[in-house]
């Protein structure tokens, strides 16, 4: 690509290392500091939430408490519904960014499928579900945080089924609670809360979200799509396609508002944010970290043979594309990990390439660290992989 500076795969490892927050020096002192370097956390499972802070904090003996606190709160943090209709957790201050420039469609779109089953199903119409969804709200405000089930105590129209596809081999019966609950997080209405048990707990609560005012859907674009290429650049199209959820004409739009500058990469064009173009840092040490599945850094790109090697794959990711936990030395996935039924954290190396004494030295201070904080709690992954449950089984 005539012009274009080449950024090849160390330059790109050692961008990842400290825009990551995973190498030492890199490491932040609270949560908020380590949602707002990678901008989005994936929330699908609670679990990662924690183990990603707990990874890039410099003292992680307090990630349960401070995530916690940032969270539920301070509410400095939230779990909302963001990129592709999937739960993330943003700064706070990101929730009319990502409303406006991911939610809105998906939104539409979710309240018209809502809609359109309880028509086929013969359920109430589209005004007696606004007076539920109203009343829901103020019962939610009233509470401040609350369960589904807690919510149905106040409004018992919740309680309402309907059946869905009737006559079809997937014919099930659904609760007005579970559709709707689901259709205002979307619409950025309330967000996911306090969970019912521990900080590892699936189930949870629901809360008002925090009020934002509309944004442009276009600008709200350029300004999610700026903040992640600060974080992850360089990217392809093809990977801002994929973690955006976007068109590509909404992708393209993006990078012209932002003055994305183009690069060379091993996968063809890519892009940077403006201005970051030149060389970037290197670690001052080697480094080793252990991520949790779905951790940011992990599933941050859709092309991925530069940080971590095909042949891996099988082993690290499940079914439906979901990585699990991993092992990394110097910018590139090397194994997996797991927690064994006492509490043991266990590490096993694939990619044998570079993994001398030092490295495995790092790894196993890292797993030391990892087992620090997290104690005697039990973590399962949501998403289990071929590794993981052979680690895990012991």
């Amino acid at each position: 690509m005539g012009g274009a500076r080449y950024i090849g795969v160390a330059e790109r490892r050692a961008r990842l290392a400290l825009r990551q927050r995973l190498a030492g020096q890199a490491r932040v002192e609270t949560p908020e500091e380590v949602a707002g370097a990678l901008v989005a956390l994936h929330g699908t499972d609670p679990a990662t939430v924690y183990l990603a802070v707990g990874a890039r904090l410099a003292d992680p003996a307090g990630t349960v408490e401070e995530t916690g606190r940032a969270l539920y709160e301070d509410r400095s943090l939230v779990r909302m519904h963001g990129m592709r209709h999937t739960v993330f957790v943003f700064p706070t201050r990101l929730t009319a960014v990502v409303h406006s420039s991911t939610g809105l469609a998906v939104a539409a779109r979710e309240r018209a499928s809502l809609l359109k089953h309880m028509a086929t199903a013969g359920a109430p119409d589209a005004a007696w579900l606004k007076e539920v969804e109203e009343s829901t709200l103020a019962a939610l405000a009233r509470r401040g945080q609350a369960t589904a089930a807690e919510l149905a105590q106040d409004e018992p129209r919740l309680r309402e089924q309907f059946v869905y596809a009737p006559g079809k081999n997937y014919e099930g019966t659904h609760t007005v609670s579970t559709r709707l609950l689901r259709v205002l997080g979307v619409e950025g209405k309330v967000v996911r809360g306090r969970p019912l048990g521990s900080w590892t707990s699936s189930q949870f609560r629901w809360a008002v979200a925090p009020e934002h005012a509309e944004r442009d859907t276009a600008e709200a674009q350029a300004e999610l799509l700026g903040r992640w290429l600060a974080a992850c650049g360089p990217a392809t199209e093809a990977d801002l396609k994929w973690w955006t959820g976007w068109r590509v004409t909404e992708v393209r739009r993006a990078l012209t508002a932002i003055g994305a500058e183009p690069v060379s990469l091993d996968e063809g064009t890519g892009y940077v944010a403006a201005g970051d173009a030149g060389p970037a840092p290197s670690p001052e040490e080697p480094w080793a970290a252990l991520l949790p599945g779905l951790d940011p850094t992990a599933m941050g790109w859709q092309q991925r043979d530069w940080y971590l090697a095909p042949e891996l794959r099988p082993r690290l990711f499940d079914g439906s594309g979901n990585v699990g936990p991993t092992v990394w030395w110097n910018g590139r996935v090397v194994g997996g990990w797991a927690q064994r039924p006492g509490g043991e954290i266990t590490w096993r190396i694939l990619d044998e390439e570079g993994i001398g004494r030092e490295a495995r030295a790092a790894i196993e201070s890292e797993a030391e660290r990892l087992s620090g904080w997290v104690g005697t709690t039990r973590i399962t992954p949501r998403f289990r992989t071929p590794l993981e449950k052979e680690l895990a089984a012991g």
